[in-house]
């Protein structure tokens, strides 16, 4: 029995892993949009105004204050930029890799946070925590499929080296994001803090893309359908998951979110024809466990 307004545990989980299908379709179909045509400043730039459009519609709607001081409004456009970096790596490691394993690098970013907050005086990480970072860095060994012989890891090196990067720079910056947005918009509303940085995102990305000439839109239908799965199924996952995270009985259930790169894996097998191998299936599967391990950590939350 839960109190009136509040989700249940099991439909939580359920409507969490729901917003996980959506945000890895999200990056299929950025692969599609980016085989057909559509250029990284661009989708981020469609996928992150959009999102901020809602954003605004969804506060007229509901009355909420849009107004911001000077102080918060730095801090959101210091964040927005840090988002757009974000937005820019994971979608450059997904036109470069398979979608499952650029997210599986870029999943790595709750190690980096506990790293980081250990790191600024945060509290050394539990003992759970401390063995699920290992087994995750193991399990993404697995999934990425470079342990073996010399050569064997520097032929799937070349293959890889480069997306990798790019994910783990997206990792590296989505950890800012947080760190910072807890310290600086921690009390803003999160329609608002979404609103503010998916804005600024939007426009620093707009921007760079023109003065670079790289804003290029899809050049057939199927490029059309990719940017429009995207930007959709990204922008309703985000605007669902601010309305009932606050409203979880248990907000442990977030970790359900955690399952999104595994979703990516069968959906980008289905619909791009990515297959992966079953230890690569194996050490996916590794990393999610570990992920949701530091994610359901009750100590963090102390």
């Amino acid at each position: 029995m839960t109190k009136q307004g509040t989700i249940s545990s099991r439909r939580g989980v359920f409507l969490l892993a729901l917003l996980a299908v959506a945000f890895a379709g999200n990056h299929v179909g950025a692969r599609l949009a980016f085989d057909h045509g559509t250029s990284i400043p661009a989708a981020v730039a469609v996928r992150s105004g959009i999102t901020a459009l809602a954003m605004f519609v969804l506060m007229r709607m509901a009355g909420v204050t849009i107004g911001l001081d000077r102080r918060v409004l730095a801090r959101g456009v210091g964040i927005g930029a840090l988002v757009a970096l974000q937005s820019y790596c994971l979608y450059s490691a997904v036109a470069r890799i398979p979608v499952a394993l650029a997210l599986l690098a870029f999943n790595t970013y709750p190690l980096l946070l506990v790293l980081l907050i250990w790191a600024t005086g945060g509290g050394r990480p539990s003992k759970r925590v401390l063995i699920a970072i290992p087994a995750a860095l193991l399990g993404l060994l697995l999934a990425l499929d470079v342990l073996g012989s010399i050569e064997r890891m520097s032929g799937r090196w070349s293959e890889i080296g480069a997306g990798i990067v790019w994910s783990m720079g997206a990792s590296l910056s989505f950890t800012l994001v947080l760190h910072f947005t807890a310290r600086g918009l921690r009390d803003l509303d999160g329609r608002l803090r979404s609103m503010l940085t998916m804005g600024v995102a939007a426009i620093i990305t707009g921007l760079a893309g023109a003065a670079t000439h790289s804003l290029s839109l899809p050049a057939d239908a199927q490029g059309w359908l990719g940017l429009g799965l995207l930007t959709l199924l990204y922008g309703s996952a985000i605007s669902v998951m601010f309305a009932i995270v606050p409203r979880l009985a248990v907000p442990g259930n977030i970790a359900a979110l955690n399952v999104e790169p595994v979703v990516a894996l069968f959906l980008a097998w289905a619909i791009l024809g990515q297959a992966v191998g079953g230890t690569q299936i194996l050490g996916a599967l590794g990393v999610v466990g570990a992920i949701s391990l530091i994610a359901t950590d009750k100590s963090r939350s102390r």
